[in-house]
């Protein structure tokens, strides 16, 4: 009631305010523009309801105070003439002023109801960002275990190599130590032959400690690392450890390194993994061939984009050329036993080095396995 009483005693405060204006400054100015003014105002504060009841008082006040003669209703001709011209226009002044200001109402409160659903649409975009990144650490998580379980499970299969491999030193050792002992104990001690004997002890040890250094590197779990990483002394850890598996399955292991290659910068424990992964792939498939050219070969080299190159080639059975590509994929494995991640994780590693792997096969019999790093740019010439 208060907001109704307003809008229309805003019409009637607004004509009058016009009328003693217009008769004030009534030798300086036409009798009509105050009123479109008033007209105005109240269509625009209060609406079309007051506009239309400031155009009638403003043609009542006009034709009683400012139209001869003065103070009288008298409707002559010209007189209805001039109201009807002033009346068309006063109602349509009104009727646009209370449009636009519909318009600027209307486009107020879009623009409001926008910016409401933008800060909504951004706050559900961010938490899908939010949720995102949280799935996305829980996935590296996951990967991360799954891929120190393989490497656990290769180890596992290489037991009895790495147990030989610890063995022969030690061996080494003790007879080395026992040598040492009688060169010693003669009735004239030998010092230079039992000199030479504890330097046998000593160089035994340091190979049987790296063997175990380097199954430890691998089995223990650790967050993803970006180092300076040579792929060549990744190859040649790798090698060592895979020596005794190769010697029981009668394979000769050849190793073509490119003298002075590229840094490449990641995590070594996980490029080590993707290495000893291929060639233990090659030295089983190598074992399950009845052919007489039993060899598996690891090479590295650059191109000339300075990427670095590492295959390995072996003389097995092969692949199908169907299973080029689904090597790689989860689960799929060719061997009876196998989990068919080997290879899946293989691949997840490379491509987060943003290098690629990919199979191909080997002439004349076999499988030849390839992955490209980007070298270091800073080492790179």
């Amino acid at each position: 009631m208060l907001r109704t009483v307003w809008r229309y005693g805003l019409a009637v405060l607004a004509v009058a305010v016009a009328l003693i204006l217009t008769q004030w400054l009534e030798q300086y100015t036409d009798i009509t523009p105050l009123f479109y003014a008033a007209i105005v105002i109240s269509a625009w504060f209060g609406g079309m309801g007051p506009g239309l009841l400031a155009v009638v008082l403003a043609e009542l006040a006009i034709d009683y105070f400012l139209i001869p003669p003065l103070y009288t209703f008298n409707l002559g001709p010209k007189r209805i003439s001039f109201l009807l011209v002033f009346g068309i226009l006063a109602v349509l002044t009104s009727w646009m002023s209370t449009k636009r200001k519909h318009a600027e109402v209307a486009l107020r409160e879009a623009r409001d109801d926008l910016e409401v659903r933008v800060e909504e649409r951004t706050a559900e975009l961010r938490q899908a960002n939010e949720t995102l990144r949280e799935r996305g650490e829980a996935l590296q998580k996951v990967q991360t275990e799954l891929a120190h379980v393989t490497r656990v499970m290769t180890l596992g299969e290489l037991t009895a190599s790495i147990a030989h491999e610890v063995n022969q030193p030690l061996a080494a050792i003790v007879t080395n130590g026992n040598a040492c002992l009688r060169w010693l104990g003669g009735v004239t001690p030998n010092l230079t032959e039992a000199r030479q004997a504890v330097e046998r002890i000593i160089k035994d040890s340091y190979r049987a400690s790296d063997v175990i250094a380097r199954v430890r590197t691998l089995v223990k779990k650790a967050p993803p690392r970006s180092d300076l990483v040579d792929l060549n002394e990744v190859i040649t850890e790798v090698l060592a450890l895979a020596q005794s598996e190769a010697r029981r399955n009668g394979v000769h292991m050849k190793r073509q390194l490119k003298d002075d290659l590229l840094l490449v910068r990641g995590d070594r424990v996980q490029l080590q993994q993707v290495v000893l992964n291929l060639i233990i792939n090659g030295l089983e498939a190598i074992a399950k061939s009845k052919d007489s050219v039993r060899q598996l070969s690891v090479s590295s080299a650059q191109d000339q984009a300075n990427n670095v190159i590492i295959a390995v080639s072996d003389s097995g059975e092969g692949l199908d050329s169907a299973n080029l590509d689904r090597v790689f994929d989860a689960f799929f494995t060719t061997k009876p036993d196998g989990m068919g991640m080997g290879l899946a994780i293989s691949r997840t590693i490379i491509e987060s080095h943003g290098g690629r792997l990919w199979a191909t096969s080997n002439m004349p019999k076999g499988a030849v396995f390839q992955f490209t790093l980007p070298a270091d740019g800073e080492n790179a010439p």
